[in-house]
């Protein structure tokens, strides 16, 4: 990992990031597993920050913190396919979190603590998706003082017990402290998931001390309360009862998630079914998504390859790609997306994964990893153009990365490096398209793309299974534009200039209201109303300005605000 020499100062550039991680170099956290509870206990590093300038005490956390417990939740689901309960707690004596680092916060550039608070809210959804979708059911222990992003953590858990001694609370104090909101979800989940009344919640959020005891049951901030003495017993109790729910197998073999194998250089990422190439000029990365080179026969198949089959290898490289390129480049705002290979394969390989994720655990896993990229994808705030050529094999689970994009283009005519072939491109729908990998608003993407337009989806079913011709898929309205071979690199080029000659951050606005319509969901509610919010929140003098609440916190001296609502 290439870390930045010295404190990191508000317009200095963002470290070189990287996600990889092993449970035997966490210096933050620790995982055991007994049985069919596994313990995620808090242990932070104070001098274990990701770049130097800051102290993460009284667990507090940054991103290096939040990258060990992604790695963590991953290995969960797929190495330890008997684990139902998943225990978070705390190995510190009377403290369980205390949120985000402040004066990391308070030093970090803009986009790194908006992208800091995008990835720590990915990690808490997949906690969600574990018990929703997998059987792991997760248990917050909060043994201590449990404040700002260490409460929004214990939300992510599906049960959340108290000790209960008189001092130990849990709180939202960031309108009151520090002059921002609460940046992975707290308000809505209090809310949306907690069901807490919306008086007790404005009440809770204004409060910089709290809530502990029997009012934190009454008021629906946690589940139950438990002494002191004898905490960790009740805790491994209630772990145990909520372990009987689940129906995970308890003598399957799981599957290890190897280190991934990359090339990194200035002009891109290559990984075995991935790689992306910069263009730092135009401000564009060329993303290629490989198909199969061995198609599974059997359930038995996928798990003999385990993290080398291609469907979770390639799930776990784009998912890699999308977090370094999110993280570690942000100048490059255009992604261009293709893939390669042979779309029977990829639809072969699909079709395992689908007709056994019902009953087969890995199976079950590998699509919900899947999904949940695509998830990542959505939420990225980048511009996305997929582009559709002979050689393509967009078909199924690979077209959902075409209708992730916020345009896309097929080449109505022969590979442009050879037009004397008979070669064209096309697309594949398949039932993996109608459902299987929803998005955060709970719709699949040909859902939110003919939103209410139940006819055309129907038209569209009717399509199933067949590769659709760049005609075709013009009548259908699967793609934006279908040029020919003589005018297809200027009207991609063109297109590309376009969308480099606007606004980031106005295209940032424009394609997350463009990408999610429909219902609200608590993750659509987070992602778009409370990152907007924060992104707005963040840049404002009354939080981040010299005389603001962000960076007087600590000195003493109290925030200066400009009292004009805006």
């Amino acid at each position: 990992m290439t870390i930045a020499v010295g404190p990191v100062a508000a317009d200095a550039a963002a470290p070189e990031v990287d996600f990889d991680r092993q449970p035997n170099t966490y210096r933050h956290w620790n995982l055991r597993v007994d049985g069919a509870i596994a313990w995620l206990e808090l242990d932070v590093d104070e001098h274990g920050g990701l770049v130097p300038g800051y102290e993460l005490k009284l667990n507090s956390y940054d991103l290096g913190v939040d990258i060990e417990l992604h790695d963590a939740v991953q290995r969960l689901r797929f190495e330890h396919p008997g684990v139902r309960a998943v225990v978070v707690t705390s190995a510190k004596d009377n403290v369980f979190c205390a949120g985000a680092n402040i004066r990391m916060l308070a030093a970090s550039p803009h986009h790194w603590k908006v992208n800091f608070c995008k990835f720590t809210n990915e990690t808490r959804n997949a906690m969600e998706d574990a018990t929703a979708n997998s059987g792991q059911f997760y248990l917050a222990a909060v043994n201590g003082s449990c404040a700002g992003g260490g409460y929004e953590l214990a939300l992510a858990c599906d049960w959340i017990m108290l000790v209960d001694d008189n001092s130990s609370n849990v709180a939202l104090p960031e309108v009151p402290l520090l002059g921002v909101l609460p940046g992975t979800g707290g308000l809505t989940r209090v809310v949306d998931k907690r069901r807490v009344r919306k008086d007790r919640a404005d009440v809770f959020a204004t409060r910089s001390d709290g809530v502990r005891g029997k009012t934190a049951v009454q008021w629906r901030l946690v589940d139950e309360l438990a002494p002191r003495r004898g905490f960790a017993e009740a805790v491994r109790q209630r772990a145990l009862e909520i372990a009987e729910r689940s129906g995970r197998p308890t003598e399957a073999r799981g599957v290890e998630l190897t280190p991934l194998q990359r090339r990194i250089d200035a002009d891109g990422i290559e990984y075995r079914y991935v790689s992306a190439g910069f263009d730092r000029v135009a401000g564009t990365v060329e993303i290629t998504v490989r198909g199969p080179e061995e198609v599974p026969s059997s359930v038995g198949d996928v798990h003999a390859a385990g993290a080398a089959g291609w469907t979770l290898a390639m799930t776990r490289e784009l998912d890699d790609l999308i977090l370094r390129l999110r993280t570690n480049e942000p100048e490059l705002g255009t992604w261009l997306l293709r893939t390669e290979g042979d779309a029977d394969a990829v639809v072969d390989c699909e079709r395992i994964i689908l007709d056994n994720a019902g009953d087969d655990w890995l199976c079950n896993e590998i699509l919900h990893y899947y999904k949940r990229t695509l998830k990542r994808l959505d939420v990225t705030s980048r511009s996305l153009v997929a582009l559709i050529e002979p050689g393509s094999c967009f078909a199924g689970l690979l077209l959902e990365l075409a209708l992730a994009s916020d345009r896309q283009y097929i080449l109505d005519g022969p590979p442009i490096d050879d037009e004397d072939s008979a070669q064209r491109a096309s697309i594949r729908l398949t039932r993996a398209n109608f459902g299987a990998l929803p998005m955060g608003n709970g719709l699949s993407r040909l859902q939110s793309r003919f939103y209410g337009e139940d006819d055309h989806l129907d038209w569209l079913h009717r399509e199933l299974d067949r590769d659709l011709t760049p005609a075709e898929t013009v009548e259908l309205g699967l793609v934006t534009d279908a040029p020919d071979d003589i005018d297809w690199e200027d009207e991609i080029r063109l297109a590309v200039e376009a969308r480099r000659s606007l606004s980031p951050d106005a295209l940032t606005g424009l394609e997350a209201n463009h990408r999610f319509v429909g219902p609200e969901t608590v993750e659509t509610k987070i992602f778009g109303r409370l990152s907007a919010w924060q992104n707005w929140i963040f840049n404002r003098p009354n939080a981040a300005g010299s005389e603001g609440a962000l960076r007087r916190y600590g000195t003493g001296r109290k925030a200066t605000f400009d009292r004009k609502r805006v």
